[in-house]
C-alpha cells in the first residue's frame, strides 16, 4: 500500500506598504512566484495589491488555513494602482475640511488611501483622546462625495498616526525610526526606562506621537542581561584601590563608578570583590573577620589598599 505524503504549502509573506507589516498568504496556486512579484490577495479591508517579500519557511497553520494568492499583478493593475494613488491627498484634503466643518476639533484625518482598483477608499483618522471618536455625519458625507466607491473611516493609534505623517524624530534623526523601519511597535514602558538610567523627564523619553519613544526598547535587554553581572548601587565592594562603594554602573561597558575614601574611579566587573557576599560565605565558614574593629582578618573577602 501506497501512503501518500502530505506537501508543505509554500507560503510566503506580502507587504502593502514600503514599511508595513508582513501577512502570509498561500502560494500553492502559483508556484512560479517569485520575491519581489506584485499580487492581489483579498483581505479584510476588500481586494488590495502587495508586494512578495519573502518565503516563509515553518509557517505555523492559521485557524481556519491561510488566504490563497487571487492571481499576479499585471501591468493594467500596477498603472491602475499609480492612477488611484494620486488621488489620495485631494480625498484627504476634502475629508479634513469637512472634519473642520463639523468642528470635528479632535480628530485628524492622517491619510486617505484607496486601494489598488479605486473600489475602496479608508480614511485614516486618530483622535485626542484615547476614547473612540465622535465623527457625526462625516462617514456618510464622504460617501456622498465619492459616491462610485466604497468609503470607511478607520481609527488608528497616535504612533500609527506619526508613522504616516513621518517627519524628524525628537532625537532629530531626519526621519523618525517609525517611518523609516519599525514594521510593528513594541510594548514600551517606563521601566526600560529607568533600567537605561535615562532620565524620566518628558522630553528625555516621549516621542513626537506623545508616547514613550520606541527607542527605549533597542537596547533595553542588553541592560538587563549585562546588570545581573554588576555590582547594584550601594554595594560595597573590593578594588585595586581598596574598599569602596558603588555610586553608578555603566553596563554596555561592564564598568562601575566607585568611591574609595573621597575620590572616585571606575572599574571593570573582573576587578570587584562583593565584599558583603564574601563576608557572608566567611561568616557561615566560621572564619574570623576583624576588619571593622582595625584587627586582622583571615576570611578572604578583603582587598588591601594600595
Amino acid at each position: 500500500m501506497t501512503i501518500a505524503l502530505e506537501t508543505t504549502r509554500p507560503i510566503v509573506g506580502v507587504r502593502f506598504y514600503r514599511v508595513g507589516k508582513l501577512y502570509h498568504f498561500d502560494a500553492s496556486a502559483y508556484p512560479e512566484v517569485r520575491v519581489g512579484d506584485r499580487v492581489i490577495v483579498e483581505t479584510q479591508r476588500g481586494s488590495q495589491l502587495g508586494e512578495v517579500v519573502r518565503f516563509v519557511e515553518g509557517a505555523a497553520p492559521a485557524d481556519g488555513g491561510y488566504r490563497g494568492i487571487e492571481r499576479l499583478a499585471n501591468p493594467r493593475d500596477l498603472l491602475m494602482q499609480q492612477q488611484w494613488q494620486a488621488k489620495e491627498l485631494a480625498a484627504m484634503i476634502d475629508c479634513r475640511e469637512r472634519a473642520s466643518q463639523l468642528r470635528l476639533h479632535g480628530v485628524k484625518i492622517a491619510k486617505a488611501e484607496y486601494n489598488y482598483d479605486g473600489s475602496r477608499l479608508t480614511f485614516f483618522y486618530g483622535c485626542e483622546s484615547d476614547d473612540k471618536a465622535e465623527t457625526k455625519s462625516l462617514l456618510p458625507d464622504m460617501q456622498r462625495k465619492f459616491p462610485e466607491t466604497h468609503v470607511e473611516l478607520r481609527q488608528i493609534g497616535p504612533r500609527d498616526v506619526a508613522k504616516i505623517i513621518g517627519g524628524a524624530g525628537a532625537c532629530g534623526i531626519e526621519e523618525r525610526c517609525c517611518s523609516r523601519f519599525l514594521t510593528e511597535f513594541s510594548p514600551v514602558s517606563i521601566k526600560m526606562a529607568k533600567e537605561q538610567g535615562i532620565s524620566l523627564s518628558p522630553e528625555e523619553i516621549t516621542g513626537m506621537c506623545g508616547r514613550l519613544r520606541c527607542c527605549l526598547v533597542y537596547e533595553y535587554e542588553q541592560y538587563v542581561e549585562a546588570r545581573k553581572t554588576l555590582p547594584r548601587r550601594g554595594k560595597r565592594v573590593g578594588t585595586p584601590k581598596g574598599e569602596g562603594k558603588v555610586i553608578d554602573v555603566n553596563p554596555l561597558k561592564e564598568t562601575v563608578f566607585v568611591v574609595v575614601g573621597e575620590s572616585r574611579f571606575e572599574f571593570g566587573k573582573d576587578e570587584l570583590q562583593p565584599l558583603e557576599e564574601l563576608e557572608t560565605l566567611a561568616s557561615k565558614a566560621g572564619k574570623p573577620c576583624d576588619r571593622r574593629t582595625g584587627g586582622g582578618c583571615d576570611c578572604g573577602a578583603h582587598t588591601k589598599s594600595n
